[in-house]
């Protein structure tokens, strides 16, 4: 909602306006209220087509309308969804915000630089590299499994429409990679050759074995007994006969026509326009325009800090340096998982411990339950350490984190404790189920996912249980900044090797000289540097400026600071760019010293 302060003024502002045109402030507000209204309808208008354009999108917000298809992924509908860009743009450009509140005002700001964004990336062909082996659209549709509903026979026949359409989808992908190759838009080529292998393991197992014929092992008890032998045979027949043999066909040409001319080098400077790519994914990821070479030199910087808080850790422990602690605990078997399931049952545990210690710390609390879940067995080997994935704003699917159990003989439990909260709560769950209940904002706000501010505040919200009282074991502790360093590393890593030229060994040997990660996370973790550009620096740039924002309202606002009222204005617009955050809390600083918004929080959202 907009503070009373900013939604005085701006009254106040639009009766002056009205006053020195000679127009009755009454009809003045008439005429804010009319704009508004404009805005609104054209808001949900462009929301409605973006669910048509989206129709993956739509299932995992829970708009189950175009369940029955996949989005158009071909060259031509790039042409119509640009010039439809470009009209939305127009008529939200024309729309005046005077005298608007402030959260009008930024639904029309932030939906223009949306789709501004949009027609930049258009323009700099960013769609033509589909393929990766992190989130290449193969790995898409096959972990998309898990989103879809399936709770009654309209929805398995959905499933089956999709299903019988996945070959269609992966021709038009086949058609956007060859134009790509036209264009010198090729990913990496080793990388390209790890997609080939993805996905033979994904076409090989047949029926119900597939995940895709998961869905049909157990029908729920919505499903009538008398369609279920008609629904399993129909997907089965779905996966054997088109889906797999459309994963294969993809493999095929991927393996013989276009790994062999994927890109030697592995940086966006290898690319046509490369210098300009990386701005620009630096600025879509980070929103913000700072210099790589900034970048690269604040990630050395953080990572020396930490480093010495580390290496402080160790010495109370009784070590010598950092260096002897961290070679002690290659061996230590107390940091060891004896079982995928020992990882499972220690995310559940501090996700659990730290629910009931959330009112301290907000006044914001979300209604969506939570669920850990193993990574699908088909990508644990590219797969991070988790992942997080938001349920549905009615809450009828959980928000779940998805946990790398693979080759766990080869990880540690040290980054458990901290990885948890960053994915669940006060992490990713709680920030992105909230945003997805404030009835205030419209869907694109509630659903919106600036990469910086979402992974900045799960960063800083891995700090937040030291502050309950949490991280009490120092190898915890430890964990924590082991947690925060690999944040640091990837201001250096990314910005090395997609501006710096460096090599892979270059990015692995500082690696594994400057973090606790296991060797299994080292290599996927650099290989996903590398093929998802920017994206990486997020987290480290967002904690920063939310660190920064808590300062700044701690020195101005002294005694009436209170951290649940500082955090709750964090979470209370959505996701946001960086620097209208930073405008915003300003804002706040000054209603709550003026005394025209609350210091304290009044009631959670339940």
């Amino acid at each position: 909602m907009p503070h009373p302060l900013s939604k005085s003024l701006g009254l106040v502002l639009a009766a002056a306006l009205a006053l020195s045109a000679g127009v009755p402030a009454a009809h003045a507000a008439d005429d804010v209220a009319a704009r508004v209204k404009a805005l609104n309808a054209l808001l949900a208008e462009q929301w409605q087509w973006q669910m048509q354009q989206s129709p993956e999108f739509a299932t995992a917000i829970g708009d189950y309308r175009y369940n029955d298809r996949w989005s158009d992924l071909s060259l031509a509908h790039v042409a119509v969804q640009k010039r439809e860009t470009e009209a939305f743009l127009k008529r939200f450009e024309a729309i005046d915000t005077t005298g608007f509140a402030e959260q009008d005002r930024l639904n029309q700001q932030l939906m223009v630089r949306q789709l501004r964004d949009n027609l930049r990336g258009i323009a700099l062909k960013t769609y033509e590299m589909p393929l990766d082996q992190f989130v290449g659209l193969h790995l898409q549709l096959a972990q998309f499994v898990a989103i879809m509903p399936f709770d009654s026979t309209k929805h398995y026949e959905d499933y089956v429409a999709r299903l019988n359409q996945v070959p269609a989808v992966f021709d038009q992908l086949i058609g956007v990679l060859k134009q790509g190759e036209k264009d010198g838009l090729m990913p990496p080529k080793f990388l390209l050759e790890k997609v080939v292998a993805q996905c033979r393991a994904i076409a090989k197992p047949a029926g119900e074995a597939s995940v895709f014929g998961q869905p049909v092992t157990k029908f729920p008890d919505a499903v009538p007994a008398a369609d279920r032998a008609r629904l399993h045979d129909a997907v089965i027949q779905a996966v054997d006969e088109k889906v797999r043999p459309a994963y294969l066909k993809l493999a095929d040409f991927v393996e013989k026509q276009y790994a062999p001319k994927g890109r030697t080098g592995l940086g966006l400077w290898a690319l046509p326009d490369g210098a300009a790519r990386y701005r620009f994914a630096i600025e879509q990821m980070t929103t913000t325009d700072m210099a790589p070479e900034k970048i690269h030199a604040l990630g050395l910087s953080e990572v020396a800090r930490i480093e010495a808080e580390q290496d402080a850790i160790a010495r109370k422990l009784g070590y010598k340096d950092l260096a002897a602690f961290r070679a002690a605990l290659k061996s230590d078997p107390k940091i060891k998982p004896a079982s995928r399931e020992q990882i499972l049952d220690l995310y559940r545990k501090y996700i659990a411990q730290m629910e009931p210690k959330l009112p301290q710390l907000f006044g914001l609390l979300p209604k969506a339950r939570l669920e850990v879940l193993p990574v699908e067995a088909f990508r644990e080997k590219e797969a991070s350490a988790a992942q997080y994935t938001t349920g549905t704003p009615d809450g009828s699917r959980p928000g779940k984190v998805w946990v790398n159990t693979g080759d766990f003989e080869h990880r540690n439990l040290l980054e458990v404790e901290s990885t948890a909260y960053h994915e669940g709560v006060p992490g990713h769950h709680m920030q992105l189920s909230i945003a997805q209940e404030l009835p205030s904002l419209p869907p694109f706000r509630q659903q919106g996912g600036y990469t910086a501010y979402v992974e900045g505040w799960a960063l800083y919200a891995e700090r937040l249980g030291k502050e309950v009282g949490f991280y009490t074991d120092p190898y915890s502790d430890y964990g924590r900044l082991c947690d925060e360093l690999l944040r640091a590393d990837r201001l250096v890593l990314d910005t090395g090797v997609h501006a710096m030229h460096w090599t892979r060994p270059q990015m692995v040997d500082f690696f594994r000289r400057h973090s606790c990660e296991t060797e299994p996370d080292i290599q996927a973790e650099t290989d996903r540097y590398i093929a998802w550009p920017a994206q990486a620096l997020a987290y480290k740039l967002g904690q920063m400026k939310f660190l920064e924002l808590r300062a700044r309202a701690q020195k101005e606002l002294g005694d009436k600071f209170d951290i649940r009222a500082f955090h709750d204005e964090m979470l209370n617009g959505g996701a946001l760019p960086l620097d209208v955050l930073d405008a915003r809390t300003d804002a706040w600083i000054a209603a709550v010293e003026a005394g025209a918004a609350p210091a304290h929080p009044v009631a959670a959202a339940q």
